[in-house]
Formats: structure tokens, sequence, C-alpha cells
């Protein structure tokens, strides 16, 4: 099965004194949802946003946020970030030795759950999750900090987590985060991803929408020749 190539801009890359027009920029190019960075200066070694800015942002905006958890404990925070409006919250294998339990929190509160590996945990990590979420997160750049360079090995990861959901009749979509952008694009979708989330590679342009399109065309090209 092929999915629709779905781009989500990283909010973790835009200019927050401007958070209003970059959001604008992004619905116009086609967005099809906001990608948010959660980190708590424990489980990853920075600190960006939490439940009030998520509350922000659905007020600005209609387009579907996906709240990704770098954070120890998540499920501690699960409830408040999706009564904060969030539609899909991603949580790392790594962070909780309650992946199920942390999971199962998320559909409960009425959002769409992921998991989410890390660039050395290998997929097999995850083999008793699989069949429970709606997308996995495949991270290609250690996390953290935005701006860093893609990790080949993510293309090893995604090919593999495909096999595995045609192999067993899985449901979930493939989800990359980390150095996204017009060289690798074409390489991610050819190997099974349809969720890129992008954030340099769109707000550090001179025209966030511009870039955020030719993204979309070149990923929709390869998913044509992937078909």
């Amino acid at each position: 099965m092929n999915y629709p190539i779905e781009i989500a801009p990283s909010i973790l890359a835009a200019n927050f004194a401007c958070l209003g027009d970059d959001i604008r920029a992004v619905e116009r190019g086609g967005a099809a949802m906001l990608h948010v960075d959660v980190m708590d200066g424990h489980f990853v070694p920075n600190i960006s946003i939490g439940v009030p800015v998520v509350a922000s942002l659905r007020k600005a905006t209609r387009l579907p946020l996906d709240v990704h958890l770098m954070i120890e404990s998540p499920e501690l925070y699960i409830q408040a970030f999706a009564g904060a409006g969030t539609n899909m919250i991603s949580v790392h294998q790594e962070a909780t030795p309650h992946l199920d339990r942390a999971l199962a929190m998320i559909r409960e509160h009425g959002c769409r759950p992921g998991v989410v590996i890390n660039p050395a945990t290998p997929v097999a990590t995850l083999s008793e999750v699989l069949g429970n979420v709606d997308h996995v997160l495949v991270m290609s750049v250690n996390p953290g900090f935005g701006g860093q360079k893609f990790i080949s090995g993510a293309l090893g990861k995604i090919r593999e987590l495909k096999l595995i959901r045609e192999r067993y009749n899985h449901n979930f979509r493939i989800e990359v985060d980390g150095g996204v952008g017009p060289e690798n694009v074409v390489d991610l979708v050819r190997a099974g991803a349809s969720m890129l989330v992008a954030g340099t590679s769109i707000f550090h342009t001179p025209d966030a929408a511009d870039a955020l399109r030719s993204l979309k065309e070149l990923a929709s090209g390869a998913l044509v020749q992937r078909a």
C-alpha cells in the first residue's frame, strides 16, 4: 500500500518571534500537519516547549498537531498534551519501561499513537507494539537539536519497517525526522517513508511555502516511481 505523502514542518526551526507568520506560510505551501518537538533537558540535551505553546498553536491553526515527546516518563504528560489540542503523540521506545501502556494512554485520550526509535535503536525492539500504533517515527539524527546532518542508516530501518508492515498486514505509517531535505527526500520515499518532518530545509529558506511545495513535489514524484 502506498500511503499519501505528508509533509510536517517542524516548528523547532521556525522563527518564534514570528511564529504565526511562519505557520501561515506553511499552510499556504500545503503542510499536512505541524510537527512539535517537546524536549525536557533530561532525555535529550535541550529544552524546547511545553503544553502552553501547544495550546497556543491549537488556537493559531487548524492543521493537525504532531507532538513528539522527547522526554522521560512521557506517560505522565500525555493527558495534558492531549487536552491542549494535540492530534498525534509520539513517544520514544527508549524513554519509558512501559511502552505499551503509554501508547494505550495516547489512544484513550483521543490521539493517534506513535512510537519513535533513535539512530542506535534496532527496529526489532518495536516488534510487540507495531500492531498498536498509527505511525513509527524513525530518527535520522540523534534527537535534541535541529539542523543536524542526516544519518543514512535510517534508510535501512525504513525499508525494514515497510517489509514488516507488509508481512504482518500492519497499518502504521512510516515517519522520518532529522536532516530531511531536497537531497534525500526521494530516497526516503522510495524506501517507504510517507510522513516527512522537515525544519531547516523549510523555515531557513527565503520562502517557506515554496520550499515546502518543492519538497512535496519531489516526494510525490518518488511515490509515483515507487508504485
